[in-house]
């Protein structure tokens, strides 16, 4: 019975450890702003510098100090470190927007280092060009962390947690309804997936800056593309690019990309070609980029706003597949198309992309799944004996899998409807309060530039933006992470 009560046990020691060595991955990363600062001579290098060493201190202290008696980690373990890292990351990720030049309030500054690491992409910050390097390079790299996932980059990183509940972290951590690791140990898969995302992101870059980009601006962006996270290096965004279809083009691509299944995109670069032709999933997520394309073009026409071969191609193309990735990037005529194109929006914005992506949403998946379970039960009322199952990719779904996405998506809608009904008690207009609460859970970040804020949620009240950063987290780790926390039984020995 000892050795049962044990089992159950959370095994904090070993959290602790791991997040240590986690903490000084993060103080790794501060050195590059840090490093960029000091070479423009910005002062915003002693912030950085400050942050790295704290950040540092503790991870040692952390990873040194802390003696587990076991180095198994139990499902539960999995949960509370996936959802705790996030927290943490971002707590030690905004000191440098406390004490920059252009420094934030507390509020703000956790608000910012949130939707960074969720890649939700929305801002509290007025002008994002008077910012020093520094910030830009860590706001970028703060979305590029959290794209792929800080607790995969530790899974490669750090080999020995393949036999210490690395497969719950991974679980509990990557976007979809079920991860398949497409390599024999979850670091090699982890390592695998992280390839991928760098060598996409290398390519990324060097193709923006052959265009009218700075090498600078280019990392920035690309970052901000391929994470379909959205923040830009400058106050106008993509629309300082506005003439470039090269510019934009590129990043069609990358975000499309970056929607994509990474576990589909390292079969298909491994020359399996058929995972890609048959996936249910990825057909449906050109189909609807396609079809939105066609009506978003329309809409445009019917309102008198065609100007050029591009404001019907190029320019809702991109709206789409930064909208549906979640990147939240914009042209800057987007609102002009009118309320048909607002519609279209929102709804991709609860659909999302590919499970295994970067993207936010509800995902595609989901989506599929539910439409194909919904023709079921249609069918069995004109045929109540039948027995039926969901079949995505030519495999028949478990029904426990589909009643657990079904229960995910009435909680993503409560979540959404509960966040939005919160913050009207702040007198937050409304029609913005619930866009808002979407926009944020979905980790799109693009509420703001059609619900009147300017693309910036500085007007906010500080109580409204740490309810919309609780459901940023909550958003990207696909809400059971988190909400299984707040139960009695994940407390209960």
């Amino acid at each position: 019975m000892l050795k049962i009560a044990r089992a159950h046990l959370i095994n904090f020691r070993l959290l602790m450890r791991i997040m240590g060595w986690l903490l000084m991955i993060e103080a790794g990363f501060l050195i590059f702003p840090a490093v960029t600062s000091l070479a423009y001579g910005e002062d915003d290098w002693l912030p950085f510098a400050g942050t790295t060493a704290l950040t540092a201190s503790v991870g040692l202290l952390l990873a040194f100090r802390s003696r587990p008696t076991s180095l198994h980690m139990g499902k539960r373990d999995g949960f509370l470190l996936t959802a705790l890292v996030w927290v943490v990351f971002s707590l030690f990720g905004l000191i440098p927007f406390l004490f920059c030049s252009h420094h934030l309030s507390f509020s703000d500054a956790f608000f910012e280092a949130m939707s960074g690491f969720t890649t939700t992409g929305a801002s509290v910050i007025n002008s994002v060009s008077e910012m020093s390097h520094g910030i830009h390079l860590w706001r970028a790299m703060m979305q590029w962390i959290g794209g792929m996932g800080i607790i995969l980059f530790t899974l490669a990183v750090i080999p020995m947690l393949n036999h210490s509940g690395g497969m719950q972290m991974f679980n509990a951590e990557v976007t979809g309804i079920t991860h398949d690791k497409i390599r024999p140990r979850i670091s090699q898969t982890a390592k695998s997936l992280w390839f991928i995302y760098l060598s996409l992101t290398l390519l990324l870059i060097l193709l923006l800056w052959a265009g009218p980009m700075s090498l600078f601006e280019s990392v920035c962006h690309a970052f901000g593309a391929i994470s379909t996270g959205g923040y830009s290096s400058n106050s106008s965004g993509i629309a300082a690019w506005h003439d470039s279809v090269y510019i934009k083009s590129v990043l069609i691509l990358f975000m499309f990309l970056g929607g994509v299944n990474f576990g589909l995109m390292f079969k298909t670069l491994q020359g399996n070609f058929s995972a890609l032709r048959k996936n249910d999933v990825f057909r449906v997520y050109v189909s609807i980029i396609a079809i939105m394309l066609a009506l978003f073009a329309l809409a445009i026409l019917i309102r008198g706003q065609y100007d050029g071969w591009q404001s019907v191609t190029i320019d809702p193309l991109f709206q789409i597949v930064s909208t549906i990735t979640s990147t939240g990037f914009t042209v800057n005529n987007f609102e002009s198309w009118g309320p048909f194109v607002l519609a279209l929006t929102f709804v991709m914005m609860f659909f999302g992309a590919c499970a295994g992506s970067t993207s936010g949403g509800a995902k595609i998946d989901r989506i599929l799944y539910l439409f194909k379970n919904a023709d079921n039960e249609l069918y069995r009322c004109l045929y109540p004996n039948s027995i039926l199952s969901v079949k995505v990719n030519d495999r028949v779904v478990n029904p426990d899998l589909v009643s657990k996405m079904i229960a995910f998506l009435c909680i993503y809608m409560l979540l959404t409807v509960g966040g939005g009904l919160a913050l009207t008690l702040f007198d937050v207009p409304i029609v913005d309060a619930f866009f808002s609460s979407f926009s944020c859970l979905s980790n799109t970040g693009l509420g703001a530039g059609v619900t009147g804020y300017g693309n910036n949620y500085d007007i906010l009240p500080d109580a409204a933006k740490w309810i919309l950063s609780s459901l940023m987290l909550i958003g990207r780790l696909e809400i059971f992470t988190v909400l299984v926390l707040l139960t009695p039984a994940f407390w209960r020995r």
